[in-house]
């Protein structure tokens, strides 16, 4: 039997790739320090495991949870937005819970789209943006993100046609791969632009909560009438190293929370309730660990960047999320570039043109090892004399 052909149209999953050149050469006993993934290196705070462990003891637990989520999780994301960014969100109307925000990224289109409609993806952008689609059946066209425009779509430069036939458009800040932040007169522009051109919005705010510098990241809610034009996911793995935990949620817009909990009806029911316990809890307690991993990350930031800069190597400080965005030397392609660094200095980082072809010329670097680790990092590449 043959697989059908949606999944036959699924693009080359980039990070499969990534990995299994990794392992190959972990295989023949190399020690690779892999800057390539975005998986967080850090436990997950005691509190948010504590909560879990008791949530798992206790009976209640133990069955189907509510379809739409747990009253108590939806609530705790209402209570948050509230508190981080200003923002009222209803609990019971403007809040889906999402098996990962992956999940809720993937299954918009399916929501929201028809077969043929067009959606906009930001280039360079997170690769499983594409997944949905191929499993939609839908067409999608790019926004360009240039280093001369901070790496922000310029809505100017889209054709009549792309406006006119867009239904949907993703936003990712801070971006995933470039660590760029956007600002709330950004997003005024793109509401306007939404509003004028009947297009709805999906902003990934994954990286949300990791912000250098004193700076938060804004959150696409805090302009003013984004509830109006669309929604934003927010996923629990980065602020507060749940990656594997699976929870999520997206805020906003109540049609389109709408169609996502009524496509989410049909595939399955919700998460265990430990977990959406646990997910409450870290949304609702103190937020100590989430001040102590800024720190740690800023920290490593500052050195490996300052490390970068003393070998000659031109490169900015991110001043958001977890990783660094970095020109490639002359001569070299992304892939290339990464290739090498794999190969001669048993360094693993992403190329950038896997985020798109406007990725090219880049390499997305993780701040996800210790500081040794990356000052280790830099001195393999130093020996490779190519600054």
């Amino acid at each position: 039997m043959e697989i059908s052909n949606r999944l036959k149209k699924l693009p080359p999953h980039f990070f499969s790739t990534l990995v299994q050149k990794v392992e190959a050469a972990i295989s023949e006993g190399r020690d690779v320090i892999n800057l390539g993934r975005g998986n967080p290196d850090q436990p997950t705070p005691p509190h948010i495991v504590k909560a879990m462990q008791e949530a798992v003891e206790d009976p209640a637990t133990h069955g189907y949870a509510p379809f739409r989520g747990t009253e108590e999780l939806r609530q705790a994301a209402a209570d948050f937005y509230l508190r981080e960014y200003g923002v009222k969100i209803d609990p019971n109307t403007e809040v889906a819970i999402l098996f990962g925000s992956k999940a809720g990224i993937v299954e918009l289109p399916l929501a929201l789209m028809n077969a043929g409609e067009l959606l906009l993806l930001p280039d360079p952008g997170y690769p499983d943006y594409l997944s949905g689609v191929s499993l939609a059946d839908i067409e999608y066209e790019t926004m360009p993100l240039l280093v001369e425009n901070h790496f922000l779509p310029n809505y100017a430069a889209l054709s009549e046609e792309q406006k006119k036939r867009a239904k949907l458009m993703y936003l990712n800040y801070p971006s995933n791969p470039t660590s760029a932040t956007a600002s709330v007169e950004f997003f005024e522009e793109t509401i306007a632009f939404a509003k004028q051109h009947d297009i709805a919005v999906m902003h990934d705010f994954a990286y949300g909560g990791i912000g250098f510098d004193s700076k938060k990241p804004v959150s696409f809610l805090q302009a003013k009438g984004a509830k109006d034009v669309g929604i934003e996911t927010y996923t629990m793995s980065k602020t507060y190293n749940m990656a594997g935990w699976r929870v999520a949620f997206a805020v906003g817009n109540a049609k389109m929370i709408e169609a996502i909990n009524l496509l989410q009806d049909h595939l399955f029911i919700n998460q265990f309730p430990a977990v959406q316990r646990a997910a409450a809890a870290a949304l609702s307690g103190s937020q100590q660990c989430v001040d102590e991993l800024i720190a740690l990350y800023e920290r490593r930031r500052d050195v490996f960047i300052s490390e970068c800069q003393r070998i000659g190597w031109e490169v900015e400080a991110p001043i958001a999320s977890f990783f660094a965005w970095l020109p490639v030397p002359e001569g070299y392609t992304s892939e290339g570039f990464a290739d090498l660094l794999l190969e001669k200095a048993d360094v693993a980082v992403a190329a950038g043109n896997g985020f798109g072809e406007h990725g090219e010329g880049y390499i997305r670097v993780g701040l996800l090892e210790d500081e040794e680790r990356l000052k280790e990092v830099v001195a393999r590449i130093e020996k490779l004399e190519l600054f």
